[in-house]
């Protein structure tokens, strides 16, 4: 085998420096190429041709266009480094290259390839003894998230909220994690020892101990936090100084939410479409800031009645003062991601169009301030936080152009009269470029060749293009330079001296541009820690304007908040559907659980007449009361609560061997060994992914340890109406049920949840709307008045049993009408 040329060698030998599952962008020109197997994997990706030369597969893409092709990359779930250019190509030279960066879904940079309304979190995880360490890193805005866990169950929940879209384990702990996290990536595990990983954070921040960070004795936690700095700082080479110290999340200020009551309850996705979900109907930010901030109110609720009573107290100053809500709003959505941007610029990698962003952004800031002054007396703190650095904003506003390019190096950057030298540079090469133009005019008519064209190129500058048909009348004085199919190029002694000129300039000018590009980024670092505390105050302001104008044009109430257990609403409607129902109108209902007189509600009646839909929109209610919003009711009195379960609907999970009853057993079994007093469960059909008998008794002792032992606020919706015995037998068990009519054996849903138990479940009418077969329906009717006649008979499954249906009448094999009966829980 030949040995490899230069060039090839320094590719191998970066290639040889990077892990395998990495691809290596590699810098030739105007394009990234990749090769080996790099390009075997990236090219199908990329959707581009895989091509081979000299026996090497390889491909390539434009650099101007390599972000599109990166973002595929990264979609893919690969990683991808970067390889530039850092010196000048020189001939018979080798150009210097190294790597810049290296690009992962947990760390893009360029905000066109993120989602503005949602963070980007590159997560770690380490598991010291019994105890689950996280730690949660979004490098495009600076938050640094740290927690600790005694459950697995308390771990998986909080990363259900997180979504990162980049995870990191231990390799030494793979069996320990990959059950749960099958597409984690797995990283050195001596980066999560505790003694090097908190080393390196306290190192990063220059401070003797990591307590102040609110980790003392949080060793797993804080491994985490080493091992995702080890992560960003040594293997993908990212700036981390802009990173904010890390945050403890203490669950005992917020109302936790599992990952299947997060899933149930549609809260940020759903089946049936993002239109469909909470966040969707209430997300009215005008800022990418504040979508983010509401994104994590819905996730993670407080418990804490100070801070939800002044969230409430300034929507309601916003609602009474609906003019000033406009103007606020109106200035709002002036305001860019300044998190984003800022940070992007404190990391030496923001473009001249982030300075423009930023500039606009700081405009709003006073008129915005005047606007809130009177309505934010809860909120003063958020004024106080809100800085409009009016020199900055006047700098970048008199400095850049109104037409900014993305490239730092493309010029046009700086406005006509801020530096003079820059001025000078301009006015010369503007100069040599309108003498190279009378030039032209000038050889037409000295030589006759009326055709006759200045041009420039990048190899050969400028020069005289004549073509072939007129090569007779060239002067003695031309030199010529190249020869073309239909013409030929010359250059003359006074075009190259002004060609030194004009070029001299152009590129003094442009390097003189980004130096004062440079200048202009690093007067804004200077600012960092007032543009943070400013786009903190923005994405509270932005959000807590969102909800005021969700309630107004929503007519949503403000709840009552105690301390207490009760949960009172009166005409309460589900936030989401109410919005997203087109064909008819929505039916709002009223609840009323009390500690002692009706904390358990039973809920009973058919498929299909709502009582999923109203057992949720309760806990919708609960939800959104508890991050301070005001709720879709006409009132409401709600006591605040610790968690918020819900079990619903039927899934199971193939990935672990999981039944659907597996997983519903799973999750009541989360919700009995986890509820308390202060907790709201909503359970729907708990039981019926087994035998009827099996199923009933399984719910009716769920029923009874949520009233008895954990006496928690409980919707138990469900078929067995044998459970509605419960409330003769428990003081706090009510009955209720969802009204229907029937008329010409038709059902009409009404909607409506009335006291008292349902007479029946109408599961055959039900089903005649789902377009069932009529002998089918037939059938099922004789079968079901059998069923009520001798449901507690061994025998009345055998003697359902009919192998010639067209000829054996169901009537001959009954017993008779006054057969005894037993009672199912006659105990």
């Amino acid at each position: 085998m030949s040995a490899p040329t230069p060039m090839m060698a320094q590719y191998l030998a970066m290639r040889k420096s990077l892990p395998a599952d990495i691809i290596l962008f590699y810098r030739l020109g105007d394009f990234y190429e990749m090769f080996f197997e790099d390009a075997k994997t990236a090219a199908p990706i990329m959707n581009v041709a895989l091509t081979k030369r000299g026996g090497t597969p390889m491909c390539g893409v434009p650099y101007h266009a390599a972000q599109n092709y990166i973002a595929r990359l990264l979609k893919g779930g690969k990683r991808v480094a970067i390889a530039e250019q850092t010196s000048q190509a020189v001939p018979g030279k080798l150009v210097e290259r190294e790597i810049a960066r290296i690009l992962t879904a947990g760390s893009i940079d360029d905000l066109t390839l993120l989602d503005d309304q949602r963070p980007n979190y590159l997560v770690a995880l380490s598991k010291i003894g019994k105890n689950h360490g996280l730690a949660a890193i979004d490098h495009t805005t600076g938050e640094f998230i740290i927690a600790e866990f005694t459950e697995s169950a308390q771990l998986l929940d909080e990363l259900a909220r997180i979504s990162p879209s980049e995870l990191l384990i231990p390799d030494h702990q793979i069996s320990d994690f990959s059950a749960d996290h099958p597409t984690a990536l797995p990283y050195d595990g001596y980066t999560f020892q505790p003694e090097h990983a908190h080393e390196l954070v306290k190192k990063h921040y220059n401070v003797h101990s990591l307590d102040g960070f609110g980790c003392a004795g949080l060793i797993a936690a804080a491994s985490a936090a080493g091992a995702a700095l080890h992560y960003l700082i040594h293997q993908l080479r990212r700036p981390c100084e802009h990173l904010n110290p890390p945050r403890l999340l203490e669950n005992d200020k917020h109302v936790l939410i599992d990952q299947a009551s997060q899933r149930n309850l549609d809260l940020i996705e759903s089946r049936s479409g993002k239109s469909h979900t909470l966040l969707a109907v209430m997300d009215r930010t005008a800022t990418p800031m504040g979508g983010r901030l509401l994104r994590s109110w819905l996730l993670h609720p407080l418990r804490d009645l100070e801070t939800l009573t002044a969230r409430q107290n300034t929507i309601a100053a916003l609602l009474a003062e609906p003019f000033l809500l406009s103007k606020a709003r109106e200035s709002l959505k002036n305001i860019r991601d300044i998190e984003r941007t800022t940070s992007r610029l404190s990391q030496n990698s923001g473009n001249p169009r982030d300075l423009q962003s930023l500039s606009v952004s700081l405009q709003q800031i006073p008129a915005l301030k005047e606007d809130l002054a009177s309505v934010l007396t809860d909120h003063s703190r958020l004024l106080t936080s809100l800085h409009a650095l009016p020199d900055l904003a006047h700098i970048l506003e008199i400095a850049l152009t109104d037409e900014l390019p993305a490239n730092i190096k493309d010029g046009n950057i700086i406005r006509d009269g801020h530096s003079p030298e820059l001025d000078e540079l301009r006015s010369a090469a503007r100069g040599g470029k309108d003498w190279i133009a009378r030039l032209q005019e000038d050889e037409r008519k000295r030589t006759g060749i009326d055709s006759l064209k200045i041009k420039f190129n990048n190899v050969f500058g400028y020069f005289i293009e004549v073509t072939t048909a007129q090569l007779s009348k060239v002067p003695d004085d031309y030199t010529r330079k190249q020869t073309m199919a239909n013409a030929e190029r010359y250059i003359t002694p006074a075009l190259k001296e002004m060609e030194n000129k004009v070029l001299g300039a152009e590129e003094r000018s442009k390097q003189l541009e980004y130096e004062l590009f440079l200048e202009l980024r690093q007067h804004v670092i200077t600012h960092l820690a007032q543009l943070k505390e400013t786009a903190a105050s923005i994405a509270e302001i932005d959000t807590l304007c969102a909800l005021a104008e969700t309630a107004q044009l929503n007519r949503h109430s403000r709840p009552k908040l105690t301390e207490g257990t009760e949960l009172i609403i009166e005409n309460g409607r589900h936030p989401v559907l109410e919005q997203t129902l087109t064909e008819t109108k929505f039916v709002p209902n009223d609840t009323e659980l009390l500690p002692e007189s009706s904390r358990l509600q039973i809920l009973t009646g058919p498929n299909m007449a709502g009582k999923s839909t109203y057992i949720r929109q309760l806990a919708l209610i609960t939800l959104m009361a508890q991050i301070g919003a005001y709720v879709p009711a006409d009132s409401a009195t709600i006591g605040l609560t610790d968690r918020i379960f819900c079990r619903v609907g039927a899934s199971d999970d193939l990935s672990r061997g999981q039944s659907t009853f597996m997983v519903e057993m799973s999750e009541t079994s989360l919700i009995l060994n986890h509820a308390t007093e202060k907790s709201l469960v909503i359970l729907d059909e708990i039981g019926r992914g087994t035998a009827t008998f099996d199923g009933l008794s399984i719910a009716w002792a769920v029923a009874e340890h949520l009233h008895d032992t954990i006496k928690c606020r409980t919707l138990f919706a469900t078929h067995y109406h044998e459970l509605t015995d419960l409330a003769n037998t428990r003081a706090a068990v009510v009955n209720c049920n969802v009204a229907v009519r029937e008329w010409n054996e038709e059902i009409i849903f009404l909607h409506k949840i009335l006291p008292g138990p349902a007479d029946k479940s109408y599961g055959i009418q039900v089903a005649r709307l789902a377009g069932l077969p009529k002998p089918v329906l037939a059938r099922a009717k004789s079968i079901l008045s059998h069923l009520e006649m001798n449901s507690a008979k061994p025998t009345a499954k055998s003697q359902l049993s009919d192998p010639k249906p067209k000829t054996t009448k169901l009537e001959d094999s009954m017993p008779a009408a006054n057969s005894p009966q037993m009672n199912l829980f006659d105990f």
